[in-house]
């Protein structure tokens, strides 16, 4: 059974950092695609950024140039490093990973930034 455990959540000022970090238990095989999505209040779930097996990155546009995704393969373990926080990025972050070929997500954490 596939558990993804985050932590790195809490509560900023605007222009402070964060860094998220989620660690996958369960994992056989080599895990694809592991990334972050986050819903904030009243809005929909959203991608934020994504990390291939090869390193390959994809950011959502409202982030780039401000986070920054990695993993650390050997540690089945994926990392969001959040600078230049703003007001808008307050959410319940999820990690996601996409393992032969199932959906996992992790049970989210708050990311609160203030202005």
């Amino acid at each position: 059974q596939v558990q993804l455990v985050e932590s790195g959540g809490g509560l900023v000022q605007a222009g402070g950092s964060l860094r998220l970090s989620c660690a996958a238990s369960g994992i056989i095989f080599s895990i694809n695609a592991m990334g972050w999505y986050r819903q904030p209040p009243g809005k929909q779930r959203e991608l934020v950024a994504l990390v291939s097996t090869g390193g390959s990155t994809t950011y959502a546009d409202s982030v780039k140039g401000r986070f920054n995704i990695s993993r650390d393969n050997a540690k089945n373990t994926v990392y969001l490093q959040m600078n230049s926080l703003k007001p808008e990025d307050t959410a319940v972050y999820y990690c996601y990973v996409r393992y032969i070929r199932w959906d996992y997500w992790g049970q989210g954490t708050q990311v609160t930034v203030s202005s």
